[in-house]
C-alpha cells in the first residue's frame, strides 16, 4: 500500500484483517515512526487502530519488493513522481491498482496511463483502479461499502476484485476503464459545486440540478473518450458522485462550501491536511472539455469561481439563462454512440 494517507491506511485496517499480507508505505520517515509506535494514524484517521500485523515503512525499496500487488493511494498528481521511484522496482508479474482518482495537469492522463507510461515493464492489462463511493473514515470502521475494480483485462479485474473484497467490502467488476476513470475523477469537480451552493446557502433543488446535470457532464465527455453509457449509472459514475456531493466526509465538498462562504482558495487549502483533488482536476477536465469540444458549463463555472475569482452569484445565474435544451441531448458527433 503505497501512501498512508486516509484512504491507504483504512484499506490496509481492513486487508489484513482479512487475513490479507499488507505492507504500508509512507512518505515521511517520521509519519511510518509514529504509527509504528502508536498503532494511529493522527493525520489522518486519528481514531482508528491499525493492527500490528500491518507492516508500516518508510523505506520504498523494503515495501516495493515485499509484494506482487502494488496500491496507489497517493493525491493524482503525486502518482507519476511515485512511479518514477518505483520503476526500477517494476517487474512483469505484478499487478498495479490506482486508487487516485483525478487526470494530471499538462499531460490530460488518467492515472492508470500515467502508470502505463513510467512502469513500461508492468504490462498494460495489469494495471487497474479501485473506484467508487467509499470514504476512508468509514471503510476504516467497517461500515458496509461497494466499490467497482476496473482493468483492460477481465482477468485481471476480477483478480484485483479476489483480492479486495471482504465481508465488508463488496467489489464489483467492470473492464470499462476509461469510464471508471472518468467518473470516478469528474465527480471531485462536481462535488465542489455542491460544496459552492451549500456555501452560499442553495438548497436541495440547486444540489439534485448538480448531481443530475453533473453526471449528464460525466457521460458526454465519458462518450467521446469511449466509454460506455452504462459505466455512468453505476458505481464509479452516479454512485460515487452521490456520497462526494452529499457527504460530510467530502474534502472537495468542503472546499466548495467554503468558497461558497467567501473564502480564498488559497486559504482553504493552506487550512486542510489533506488534498481535495477537485482542485486541480478541475484545470485539466476543462483542458479535456476544450480538447474533445465537449460542453461542460457546470465545470467551466466551477473552474471560473476558483481561479478566475468570479463571484459563485454570478456563475448560477449564467447557468441558469444558458439557452433552452432537451434533457438527453447530445453533440452531435456522440449520437452514434448511443444504442
Amino acid at each position: 500500500m503505497l501512501g498512508a494517507g486516509s484512504w491507504g491506511t483504512a484499506l490496509s485496517v481492513r486487508l489484513t484483517q482479512a487475513r490479507r499480507a499488507v505492507t504500508l508505505w509512507a512518505r515521511r520517515p517520521e509519519a511510518a515512526s509514529t504509527m509504528r509506535e502508536t498503532r494511529h494514524n493522527p493525520t489522518y484517521l486519528p481514531n482508528i487502530l491499525v493492527p500490528p500485523a500491518v507492516r508500516i515503512t518508510s523505506d520504498l525499496e523494503e515495501a516495493a519488493t515485499s509484494a506482487n500487488f502494488w496500491v496507489i493511494a497517493t493525491p493524482s498528481q503525486a502518482v507519476r513522481d511515485l512511479a518514477e521511484r518505483l520503476r526500477v522496482y517494476a517487474r512483469p508479474d505484478l499487478t498495479v491498482v490506482s486508487l487516485a482518482k483525478g487526470i494530471e495537469n499538462q499531460t490530460l492522463k488518467r492515472t492508470t496511463q500515467v502508470l502505463d507510461e513510467v512502469l513500461d515493464v508492468v504490462p498494460t492489462e495489469r494495471i487497474g483502479v479501485l473506484y467508487g463511493p467509499s470514504h476512508a473514515e468509514e471503510v476504516a470502521e467497517g461500515q458496509p461499502t461497494t466499490v467497482v475494480a476496473s482493468a483492460p483485462s477481465e482477468r485481471i479485474a476480477e483478480q484485483i476484485q479476489s483480492v479486495f473484497m471482504t465481508q465488508r467490502l463488496r467489489v464489483y467488476v467492470n473492464t470499462d476503464l476509461v469510464g471508471v476513470e472518468i467518473g470516478g475523477s469528474v465527480k471531485n469537480v462536481l462535488a465542489i459545486a455542491a460544496g459552492i451552493c451549500d456555501g452560499v446557502g442553495y438548497g436541495d433543488n440547486a444540489k439534485a440540478a448538480i448531481i443530475t446535470r453533473g453526471i449528464a457532464e460525466i457521460r458526454r465527455l465519458g462518450l467521446a473518450m469511449g466509454a460506455r453509457p452504462s459505466t455512468f449509472a453505476g458505481l464509479a459514475g452516479i454512485g460515487d458522485l452521490v456520497v462526494t456531493c452529499m457527504s460530510a466526509h467530502s474534502r472537495n465538498r468542503h472546499v466548495g462550501e467554503q468558497i461558497g462562504r467567501g473564502k480564498t482558495l488559497a486559504d482553504i487549502e493552506d487550512a486542510m491536511s489533506m488534498v481535495a483533488e477537485g482542485v486541480r482536476t478541475t484545470e485539466s477536465v476543462r483542458d479535456l472539455a476544450r480538447h474533445y469540444d465537449i460542453e461542460m458549463p457546470i465545470t467551466e463555472a466551477v473552474y471560473a469561481i476558483l481561479f478566475e475569482h468570479k463571484a459563485p452569484e454570478h456563475a448560477v445565474d449564467e447557468l441558469m439563462t444558458r439557452s433552452a435544451k432537451r434533457e438527453n441531448w447530445l453533440p452531435d458527433a456522440l449520437q452514434d454512440e448511443m444504442p
